[in-house]
């Protein structure tokens, strides 16, 4: 087992991406280049970039790569929000992938803010309201 799988916001990042790989199959295949290859490069970057972060040295590198991947968490938010709005989409395929999508997201974050160095994370948890 590779180090990333036991990272439980890689896991939730690759169930997300297998999950906009099988909705994106159903897409109108003039969207191949644009709206289906964009989810599926979003998709794929979160979680890839937790997978590589994993492999370099120290928490700040690590940091980086997970700050990428929350980049890449939220370009897939709005591609499939666009793909909603403009009903390649259904509506309620689109609220089950934006529920792993937030999941993902917060599990990420977490992650990230965990490995902000000890002072950043005071502070910052004393100037919150």
């Amino acid at each position: 087992m590779a180090i990333y799988e036991r990272i439980k916001a890689w896991e939730r990042c690759h169930e997300l991406c297998v999950a906009v790989y099988n909705a994106t199959k159903s897409w109108p295949t003039d969207e191949r280049f644009g709206l289906s290859s964009q989810a599926r490069r979003a998709a794929h970057s979160a979680a890839a970039n937790i997978a590589e972060g994993c492999a370099k040295k120290g928490s700040a590198e690590f940091r980086r790569y997970l700050n990428i991947s929350l980049g890449s968490l939220s370009e897939l938010s709005y591609t499939l929000l666009l793909a909603r709005d403009l009903q390649i989409l259904p509506e309620e395929e689109w609220g089950k992938l934006e529920e792993l999508h937030r999941k993902d997201g917060g599990m990420t974050w977490l992650l990230y803010r965990s490995m902000l160095p000890k002072e950043v994370t005071h502070r910052a948890a004393e100037s919150s309201p």
